[in-house]
């Protein structure tokens, strides 16, 4: 008898129902097989080596596998499975280049052998030698034209390379052919939502979902197309059915939280973030939109922690130095609001929002010089902005220079001929310069926008009797 004795074992391996014991028995033959080989140095039995080998890469045990299936190419060099199987073992170590050394070897020993095409393929693709990886599959394809797992591989490829109509080509033909491939819907719901046709990815993941009603990826994906449609309440429904399959998916708890946020629900909006920064204490998503609950609870104080804490872990975050700009902004600290705005433009300077915060602020600490050029940056950045226009034309009049304050508002007008405000600003400014009939008339079409200005006029230069009268004309 052999040095290996498996002759018994391989009956009771095929007789035996209960896996787990097959397993157990199985390690138990491997481990005195190590003995022996440390004993003797030799192995004779290659039908129970190919076995062990076997048995490693089933239960991906990959490190333990390799060692096997070197000695099988001691005894078998010139097998092209064999090195095909180090080339897989090697794949799924991460160890590409070896991978392909040993792919390239089975090719010179069966250059025909559509698998082994499709999985140095496979290693090309998780090298991002997408080309590369597509022109395997097309070898294989070659010889196996209607190969479901080339047509597969090569749809994940193309959607790589965001060839993502290309990809539904195949993954449409592979569905029609067998509705049962749960991992073709899969990846259609994943290209369909690439190229913006939510719908029809909403139908390919509910189709994924039917074959397999435990993929928690499914149903978090299905919850983030819903929630791209607004439909929000139904995204938290898809969100928890992954919690309920797997409750450490930190990103489920994340999206649930905006899908919260954007239904108002703000406190469990909260719970959801504190539930992702559980899972994922440096998730900086996460603390800045718990700062964005916080701030819009008026609970600026711990928003303030909230986006101290996402910079802390991204000091490139701008998004949260303006977030805590604004917290103290609303609570009348423009000094320390004006310098995370200028943090967050020294990071980003062409976000018009963080331009026209940090006008507001300089305008409210009364550099009114200062606050001009920041409002001037967000016409640049944001030339359709009416608001923008009308608060550089109302200090540009502040600051003493109505002239400009009237082309400036002019061009709100322009852009927006129907708002009161800029029409009202235009009427202080014509005033100031004497201009009596213009202003009169600005006056009238800010009125004639909204009535309401009426109320205010009168309170504002009610102790002006020239103005009053002036009122008097406009209502006529």
């Amino acid at each position: 008898m052999s040095i290996l004795d498996f002759d018994d074992f391989k009956d009771d391996w095929e007789d035996s129902g209960d896996n787990s014991d097959k397993s157990g028995r199985f390690e138990e033959q491997v481990r005195k097989l190590k003995e022996r080989l440390n004993n003797s140095g030799t192995i004779t039995n290659l039908e129970a080596l190919d076995e062990i080998v076997n048995f490693y890469l089933d239960n991906e045990r990959f490190e333990e596998a390799l060692h096997f299936i070197d000695l099988l190419i001691k005894h078998i060099p010139y097998s092209a499975d064999i090195w095909q199987r180090k080339g897989m073992a090697l794949n799924n170590l991460y160890r590409y280049e070896e991978a392909l050394t040993c792919y390239d070897q089975a090719m010179t020993l069966n250059p025909v052998d559509s698998d082994l095409l499709i999985n140095r393929g496979i290693t090309l693709d998780n090298m991002n030698r997408l080309e590369d990886a597509v022109e395997c599959f097309d070898r294989a394809l070659e010889l196996d034209p209607a190969n479901e797992e080339a047509l597969f591989n090569k749809a994940v490829s193309f959607e790589k390379m965001e060839r993502y109509e290309d990809a539904v080509h195949i993954l449409k033909y592979l569905v029609e052919g067998n509705p049962e491939n749960k991992e073709a819907w899969y990846e259609l719901g994943f290209c369909y939502d690439f190229l913006d046709r939510l719908e029809e990815s909403l139908e390919a993941y509910d189709r994924n979902i039917d074959l397999d009603p435990y993929n928690y990826n499914a149903w978090y994906n299905r919850g983030i197309i819903l929630n791209r449609l607004g439909r929000y309440r139904k995204a938290v429904d898809s969100y928890d059915m992954a919690l309920a399959i797997n409750e450490k998916f930190s990103a489920a708890w994340y999206n649930k939280g905006n899908a919260c946020a954007n239904m108002g629900r703000l406190h469990e909006a909260l719970t959801c973030y504190k539930e992702t920064l559980r899972l994922d204490p440096d998730d900086v998503a996460a603390w800045h939109n718990m700062g964005n609950a916080h701030e819009e609870l008026n609970q600026y104080r711990e928003a303030i922690k909230c986006f101290t804490n996402a910079i802390k872990i991204d000091k490139n975050h701008y998004e949260s130095y303006f977030g805590r700009g604004s917290c103290y902004d609303s609570l009348e600290q423009y000094t320390r609001a004006l310098n995370d705005y200028n943090r967050a433009l020294n990071i980003n300077r062409d976000y018009p929002e963080l331009w026209y915060a940090k006008a507001d602020a300089e305008y409210n600490l009364g550099k009114l010089w200062e606050s001009i050029s920041s409002y001037r940056m967000v016409t640049k950045l944001d030339p359709h902005n009416t608001e923008v226009w009308i608060d550089l034309g109302s200090t540009l009049y502040e600051y003493g220079n109505p002239e400009e304050a009237l082309t400036v508002l002019n061009t709100a007008i322009e852009l927006e001929s129907d708002s009161y405000e800029p029409y009202y600003i235009k009427g202080k400014v014509l005033l100031s310069m004497r201009r009596y009939v213009d202003a009169m008339e600005a006056f009238k079409r800010s009125f004639d926008c909204d009535n309401s200005k009426i109320k205010e006029f009168e309170e504002e230069y009610a102790n002006n009797p020239m103005l009053k009268k002036l009122l008097r004309l406009i209502k006529k």
